[in-house]
């Protein structure tokens, strides 16, 4: 998450643990969201794997998801909730608009 910090990247991780059902059922969902939102990067926490990390980021059930940028916590999202995820991602991700031009 350094490297998210010293890019200015936004980042969604998802921490997870494989014994955790609902943690393994949203992984397709979180991986569909990584090719749907490509300018923020998605991290997924094994909290097992990672201890450290969960303790730091207070992660005290499975799944939670996190957004960060400059690796400050913006957002926190506790369950499996796909509507709820999606949401808080448009909300994080600035909206980018087209327009057509006519030849």
């Amino acid at each position: 998450m350094k490297l998210a910090c010293l890019f200015g990247l936004q980042v969604m991780v998802h921490f997870t643990a494989a014994w955790c059902v609902p943690s393994v059922a949203m992984n397709p969902f979180f991986e569909e969201l990584a090719l749907c939102y490509q300018d923020i990067l998605f991290l997924s926490v094994d909290v097992d794997d990672v201890k450290e990390a969960a303790s730091k980021m207070e992660i005290t059930a499975m799944p939670t998801f996190l957004l960060m940028r400059q690796g400050t916590q913006i957002d926190k999202l506790v369950g499996a909730n796909p509507d709820e995820i999606k949401k808080m991602v448009d909300a994080f991700t600035p909206q980018f608009r087209s327009s057509k031009i006519s030849i």
